[in-house]
This record gives C-alpha cells, sequence and structure tokens, in this order.
C-alpha cells in the first residue's frame, strides 16, 4: 500500500504570457487602489498658506452673472389652426 502513493509534486504547466500580463495588472490595479483610498484618508499638509476666507463667499448676496442677450420672443401668440378630421 506504501508503494501505491505518489509524492511527486504535480506537473504545473508555464503561464502563458496573458496570464502573466493579466497577474501584473491585477497587481498594479490593487496597489492602485490602495494609494487612492489612503489619499482619501490621509490628510495632505499644504505647502503654501490658504486664507481660511477663501471657503466663505465674501459677499452675503450669490453672484449674478449677466445673461446674454436671448433673442426676443414675439408676443404676437399664433394662430391656432384647428385640425381637419
Amino acid at each position: 500500500m506504501a508503494a501505491e502513493l505518489d509524492f511527486s509534486p504535480p506537473e504545473i504547466p508555464e503561464p502563458t504570457f496573458m496570464e502573466n500580463v493579466l497577474r501584473y495588472g491585477l497587481f498594479f490595479g490593487a496597489i492602485f487602489q490602495l494609494i487612492c483610498v489612503l489619499a482619501i484618508i490621509l490628510p495632505v499638509s499644504k505647502s503654501h498658506k490658504t486664507d481660511s476666507d477663501s471657503f466663505e463667499p465674501k459677499n452675503s448676496e450669490p453672484v449674478k452673472k449677466p445673461k446674454a442677450a436671448a433673442p426676443q420672443i414675439s408676443k404676437k401668440p399664433k394662430k391656432e389652426t384647428k385640425k381637419k378630421r
């Protein structure tokens, strides 16, 4: 019975080029995601000073942008024609 046991390592085929590309692409994607999550979680110190007022509006009134000249719409209502059946 001891002679029947085969303890040799199984035969594993060499990975193909596409399997290697997929493997390294997945590693790269995982590292990129970790960097993105850490960038959101960890605060980044800013080298230049920012004014605390820059985040708040300086005027109490909202800034109104001048509108472009809209084409004049004729004020005469169009005549409604009855549908002929």
